[in-house]
């Protein structure tokens, strides 16, 4: 299933559920300039595997867009919506080694299991699964597939996970009291961000994943997963996010209006303001080129490819 990680590859992989905006560009461009810092491979992979919230199109319109900022990928892009096979065999192997179970709750199920516990989340805080289903269905139908979140089958403990970031630093989570048992193939039949990117990460090859910040704390059921798969485990840096007016990361249900590209260099010397970069490039090549430089002279002196290695993003 693996590719391996000896040499870098990166990516960026965006879900077309609509254009690209200011928020997209950042991360889009961080991933392309760590990879030409580093010499190294840059892939994009279209993560459209909850197809009903992709419009016809935006992922062409999103390619088009990322072709007029000059960011090319050296391959040819993939999409998820065609990679269901992988994803089954991946959560077969869970299924037969007993991590994964079948799970028969509603989110209405969770919210009241939640509130009898009077542990319903705040606002934007993870809804924990509160193991209804983790001892049988009780006659239900399985409606989900859900990964234990303990640190073993018998016991079943809680488990801590540890990770090192490369802007963030040491960083560790209790996946069992954070996130609970995570779903790994939705009531639909779709497949969860979390299996998907996992397998796709590793049958790419990617050995570092740059992304925003909003995606730090999916870190730790992705390790986990690729632990319990045999996966290469890559390095991951994390960006600053861009913000709207209200406070809250930029995005489409968030009112982000679509990349102006009548002036890509421009939108492309934003995007490098906001990673702590100042260009002064007039063309797409000029800015991306000025990029690669100013990007490594913010690689801290050990290896770049060292674990922990990386780059001092300012905010």
């Amino acid at each position: 299933m693996s590719a391996g990680c000896s040499a870098y590859t990166g990516r960026f992989a965006p879900s077309p559920t609509g254009p690209l905006h200011a928020g997209s560009l950042v991360a889009a461009l961080a991933s392309w300039l760590d990879a030409r810092a580093h010499g190294g491979r840059w892939l994009v992979r279209i993560e459209d595997v909850d197809l009903p919230r992709c419009p016809k199109g935006a992922d062409q319109f999103m390619l088009a867009q990322l072709q007029a900022c000059g960011l090319l990928p050296d391959e040819a892009p993939i999409w998820q919506s065609q990679r269901g096979a992988l994803y089954a065999q991946a959560l077969a192997r869970l299924q037969a080694d007993g991590w994964a179970y079948a799970c028969a709750c509603s989110r209405a199920d969770i919210q009241q299991a939640l509130a009898a516990q009077n542990a319903l989340p705040g606002r934007h805080a993870e809804r924990v699964y509160p193991g209804t289903c983790r001892s049988g269905l009780g006659g239900k139908t399985g409606r989900a597939w859900r990964l234990l979140s303990t640190a073993d089958l018998a016991a079943r403990r809680d488990l801590t996970l540890a990770w090192q970031d490369r802007r963030l630093g040491a960083q560790t989570q209790n996946l069992s009291q954070a996130v609970g048992d995570f779903v790994l193939q939705r009531a639909d039949g779709l497949w969860a961000y979390q299996l998907a990117v996992v397998v796709d990460d590793a049958a790419q090859g990617i050995s570092d994943i740059v992304r925003g910040q909003d995606l730090a704390d999916n870190t730790p059921r992705q390790l986990r997963l690729q632990t319990l798969l045999g996966l290469p485990r890559p390095r991951y840096l994390h960006t600053p996010l861009v913000l709207g007016e209200n406070g809250e990361k930029l995005s489409k249900q968030n009112g982000a209006a679509a990349l102006d590209l009548s002036d890509p260099a421009a939108s492309l010397r934003a995007a490098a303001r906001h990673l702590g970069l100042h260009l002064s490039g007039a063309t797409v090549g000029e800015v991306l080129a000025e990029g690669v430089e100013a990007w490594r002279g913010f690689m801290m002196p050990a290896s770049p490819l060292a674990p922990g290695s990386g780059i001092a993003l300012k905010e």
